[in-house]
């Protein structure tokens, strides 16, 4: 029980960081960016290459980031540029890169035993040598969850961030500042596609395997993520607990926490759903309509559909 606990917690930090991409467009840009069921496996294929041709396993992750951004570049090329609605910009990005993965990597592909990863890299066992590889897991990727939390966090409270922030809440006001706002919705699909890329690059990583059809339902999940954990932050910052916090300076902060702290919270607690649903029985198979059926269930328990939420 333990070692599952440990193992679905992994889960949820890893793919906090597709949510945490997915948290950018939909929840900041207001932007339906369908091409992150394209980037994921992307960021995925890449990075099962690479390690396949020895190339040193921290180094595939800025590899990752980096084609994910192009990925994000395209499709903000394509509807800031060429004047294509959002949506569809996002599903030409996807069925392009459904192409360019198999390309890539073909169908499947498995990273052998004897590769490192960063889980068994030099410098993790240098330092986590005593963990198993399981805690060893756990460990990497709550660093590397929690180092992109604070780069996030501390982006947002620069101009460019603020900016960003701005477009999707009031895109004529960037304007009146003398900005392009196309320009910043390019640069906002560029850090998300390149976050949800680095997700495929850890699950890889994770896993030794690469599907070409790993990327399906990941916006899903991205969103559901969004919403359980925007929603759970949302009812505890009106809770007497937050508004007594509030009433102290010093631990004020802790009232209202950050949207990226929802987007972990939220992924560790959908994959916890998941974990619990296939324990009661349920085949793997069947986890894609498992997590379609508990983000439905999320939506409808929300009230609002989750759309104020998730553009909140």
């Amino acid at each position: 029980m333990l070692d599952l606990l440990i193992s679905t917690l992994t889960q949820g930090l890893i793919y906090a960081l597709i949510s945490f991409g997915v948290y950018i467009t939909y929840s900041i840009l207001d932007f339906p960016d369908l091409g992150v069921d394209g980037t994921f496996p992307l960021g995925a294929a890449v990075t099962a290459v690479l390690l396949t041709q020895g190339v040193d396993a921290w180094l595939t992750l800025p590899i990752a980031m980096a084609v994910g951004a192009l990925a994000g570049l395209f499709t903000g090329f394509v509807h800031v540029r060429l004047g294509v609605r959002n949506i569809l910009a996002g599903i030409i990005t996807m069925t392009a890169l459904f192409s360019i993965n198999l390309q890539i990597a073909g169908s499947n592909l498995t990273v052998d035993r004897g590769t490192d990863t960063i889980f068994t890299s030099a410098p993790v066992m240098a330092l986590l040598g005593d963990l198993t590889l399981m805690g060893r897991k756990l460990v990497v990727s709550l660093v590397l969850v929690l180092a992109v939390k604070l780069a996030l966090d501390a982006y947002f409270k620069t101009k460019s961030g603020l900016l960003l922030r701005a477009v999707g809440d009031n895109a004529g006001l960037v304007t009146t500042l003398a900005q392009d706002r196309g320009a910043v919705k390019l640069l906002g699909l560029v850090i998300s596609n390149a976050l949800v890329a680095l997700g495929g690059c850890v699950v890889v990583h994770e896993q030794r395997s690469f599907s070409a059809t790993m990327g399906t339902g990941q916006l899903v999940y991205g969103l559901a993520a969004v919403v359980i954990g925007v929603s759970l932050m949302n009812f505890y910052a009106a809770s007497p607990a937050a508004r007594a916090l509030r009433k102290k300076k010093v631990l004020r902060a802790l009232s209202s926490p950050a949207g990226t702290t929802a987007v972990i919270l939220g992924s560790i607690l959908y994959k916890l759903c998941v974990q619990a649903a296939l324990s009661a029985g349920l085949p793997a198979n069947m986890m894609k309509l498992v997590t379609a059926a508990l983000f439905l269930l999320v939506l409808v328990l929300s009230g609002r559909k989750g759309e104020e939420i998730i553009h909140a």
